[in-house]
């Protein structure tokens, strides 16, 4: 799976919206971490959860 973010790319759950606009901190292999403005950091499995890219 090709990953079209990288860290410090703003993104947004689809699925829990509440959450947020996150900050990718990091990947490693297909987990990705976010720290979201409503919850914090989430560890976000990319193999289930598409993140939608923000883009400003």
């Amino acid at each position: 799976m090709i990953l079209d973010y990288e860290p410090g790319d703003k993104v947004q759950n689809p699925s829990n919206k509440e959450w947020g606009i996150g900050q990718v901190q990091s990947i490693i292999d297909n987990k990705v971490t976010v720290n979201f403005e409503n919850v914090g950091k989430k560890v976000i499995n990319a193999d289930n959860i598409e993140l939608v890219k923000i883009y400003e």
